[in-house]
C-alpha cells in the first residue's frame, strides 16, 4: 500500500463506460487499454492500463462519475485463453492495479496462459479518484501507549475522533458510496467493460469478502472464484469483532515467533528459550516507552512485530533488528521498519478506514470499546489496545451504517478457498465460516504454517498446482483437504521468494 498516487493519466485512455452497460449479462469490450502510470509500469512493463467511469452513487447511474483504473497482463497464449481472471490484494485499500503485475510474476504457467490478468484499483485508491483524510505529514500515527492510563486513552479518542472529522471534511461525498457492495458492483462496471459475460477471481484477504459480496449480488457472472486467507462473512462479525479475533491469532503467532528466534540462537543470541526472546523483545518495548528514538516507540514496536506476523519471511529482518537493538544497542533497522507515514499510506488508511466504517454498525459507546479491549488484553496483551485503536474512528463516523450483506452462496459454481492454519490477519476460524457460508466452496488449509495469502504468494508447490488445475480445468479435490505448510525460514539459507500482503 506504499506506492505513489501520482496520476500522470495523460497516456492512459479514459473511456466512460456506457450506465447500462453494467446491467447486461454481456457487453462489446468497450475499453482500450494503454501505457499505465510510470510508478506501474516502471516495475510491470508489460501491464497496460485504461480507466472506467463508473457512478459515484449506483442508485443513480447517469449522475456524477468516479474514475477507476484498470490495469490487464495479457493471457501468454491467446489460443488457450479462458477468459478475464480479476485479482484483489485486500486492504480495503489496497492497489489493485499494480497487483495483477505482482501476480503474473508468481501464478503457475498454466494460470498465466489462460487468463488476462486484471486488476484495478477500487474507488478512491490509488490511481482511481483517491481521497484522504489528514495532510501526510499528519498522517494518523500511532497510538500513544500505555493504554491504562486515563490520560492516554482521552488522547487517543482525540486523535481518533479528530480523523473521522477529517476524512468528513476532506472526503464527505464520496463516504457513503464507500462500502464493500459499491466496490462489487463497480467490480460488474469492470466486468463489462471488458465485454465479459463471466469473470474469474482470486481474492486476498478483504478481496475475500469482497468476491464472497460479488458472488452474493452477481451470481450468474461468476467463472471460477479464488478465496484467499479468508474474512469472516458473519453478519455479527463485520468488523468490529473480526478485529477483534486478530488479537487471539496474533499473541499465539508472536509465541511461534519467539518459538523460532530461539531455536536459532546460533544467529541471533537472544536466548535458546522462548521465554528468554520474549523477555528480549519486552525490555525492547519497555526502553522505548521511556526513552522513545526519534518516530521509533513502543507503538512502532507493536505496529512492526504486528506487519512480520503477516508471513515468516519477515521474521528473520525482525529478529536481527531486535538483536541489533538488544546487543548492541543499535535501532537502524528496527526504525527502517517503521510504515512510512506518506501519501500513499494516508491514502490507504483512508480507504480502509471508510470502508470497514461503513459496512456494518459499530459501538457507539466508549465504555464498550474500553471493556471489550480490557478484556483481550488481559490473556492476549500483544496487540488488543493498539488493534482497538487502529479502527476507533469508527465509533463516530458521520455517514450511516449499512446492515452487512449476508452471504449464502446461492447459485454460485464451485469456489476454491486457501487459508494458513496461523493466519494473524484472518485467523482460520474465518475460513471456516466463509466456508460454511458458500455450501458450493471447498476449504484447502496450509497446515504449520501462518503466511497471510497461500495460493502463489507462499511458496507452496502443492497450494500452486491445486489452485493452478482449478482455474485451468475446473478440477478440485473430492473434499477439504489440509496441505503440509511451507517451510520455515532458515537464516542460513538464501532469503524464500514471497509477497506479503499488508
Amino acid at each position: 500500500m506504499k506506492r505513489s498516487i501520482a496520476l500522470g493519466m495523460a497516456a492512459v485512455a479514459a473511456l466512460a463506460l456506457a450506465p447500462a452497460a453494467a446491467s447486461t449479462a454481456a457487453a462489446r469490450p468497450a475499453t482500450q487499454f494503454g501505457p499505465c502510470p510510470e510508478d506501474i509500469a516502471a516495475p510491470y512493463p508489460q501491464l497496460r492500463c485504461a480507466t472506467i467511469d463508473v457512478p459515484l452513487d449506483h442508485a443513480h447511474p447517469d449522475g456524477e462519475q468516479v474514475q477507476l483504473l484498470v490495469s490487464k497482463l495479457p493471457a501468454r497464449n491467446p489460443q488457450a485463453r479462458r477468459g478475464s481472471l480479476l485479482v484483489n490484494p485486500g486492504g480495503p485499500g489496497g492497489p489493485g492495479a499494480e497487483f495483477a503485475g505482482t501476480l503474473g510474476g508468481r501464478v503457475p504457467t498454466g494460470v498465466r496462459d489462460s487468463y488476462d490478468l486484471v486488476g484495478f484499483d477500487t474507488r478512491h485508491t490509488a490511481h482511481s479518484t483517491p481521497i484522504r483524510c489528514v495532510d501526510p505529514a499528519q498522517h494518523w500515527v500511532s497510538p500513544l501507549p500505555d493504554p491504562d492510563s486515563s490520560a492516554t486513552r482521552e488522547e487517543n479518542w482525540r486523535r481518533a475522533q479528530a480523523y473521522a472529522d477529517g476524512c468528513a471534511q476532506r472526503a464527505g461525498k464520496y463516504l457513503p458510496h464507500l462500502n464493500t457492495p459499491t466496490n462489487a458492483r463497480d467490480m460488474d462496471r469492470v466486468r463489462a467493460a471488458l465485454g465479459e459475460q463471466k469473470i474469474s477471481f482470486v481474492g486476498y484477504s478483504y478481496g475475500t469478502y469482497l468476491g464472497a459480496v460479488y458472488g452474493q449480488l452477481f451470481p450468474e457472472r461468476v467463472d471460477r472464484m479464488v478465496l484467499d486467507s479468508s474474512v469472516n462473512p458473519d453478519t455479527s462479525e463485520i468488523w468490529y469483532r473480526n478485529n477483534l479475533s486478530q488479537d487471539v491469532a496474533a499473541q499465539r503467532r508472536l509465541d511461534h515467533f519467539f518459538g523460532w528466534v530461539a531455536r536459532h540462537d546460533r544467529t541471533f543470541h537472544l536466548g535458546t528459550e522462548q521465554r528468554a526472546v520474549e523477555a528480549a523483545w519486552q525490555r525492547t518495548q519497555a526502553e522505548l516507552q521511556r526513552a522513545p528514538r526519534g518516530p521509533l516507540g513502543s507503538a512502532e514496536l507493536v505496529e512492526i512485530t504486528f506487519n512480520a506476523l503477516y508471513g515468516e519471511s519477515s521474521w528473520q529482518p525482525l529478529a536481527q533488528a531486535l538483536a541489533d537493538f538488544q546487543l548492541r544497542g543499535n535501532d537502524r533497522a528496527l526504525a527502517a521498519m517503521i510504515t512510512p507515514k506518506d501519501a500513499p499510506a494516508e491514502n490507504g488508511n483512508a480507504v480502509y478506514t471508510a470502508v470497514e466504517c461503513a459496512d456494518a454498525p459499530w459501538p457507539a459507546r466508549r465504555a464498550e470499546w474500553e471493556r471489550d479491549s480490557r478484556r483481550m488484553a488481559s490473556e492476549h496483551p500483544f496487540a488488543a489496545w493498539f488493534n482497538s485503536w487502529s479502527v476507533a474512528p469508527c465509533r463516530t463516523w458521520q455517514t450511516p451504517r449499512q446492515q452487512p450483506t449476508k452471504i449464502t452462496g446461492e447459485d454460485l459454481p464451485p469456489v476454491l478457498m486457501f487459508n494458513s492454519e496461523h493466519d494473524v490477519a484472518t485467523p482460520h476460524a474465518g475460513a471456516v465460516e466463509m466456508h460454511r457460508s458458500l455450501p458450493s466452496s471447498l476449504l484447502v488449509t496450509e497446515r504449520d504454517a501462518g503466511k497471510h495469502g497461500v495460493f502463489a504468494l507462499a511458496g507452496n508447490g502443492e497450494a500452486d498446482r491445486i489452485g493452478a488445475d482449478y482455474l485451468v480445468s475446473g478440477g478440485l479435490p473430492p473434499q477439504d483437504i489440509a496441505i503440509p505448510g511451507h517451510p520455515e525460514p532458515d537464516p542460513l539459507a538464501p532469503a524464500a521468494r514471497s509477497y506479503d500482503l499488508r
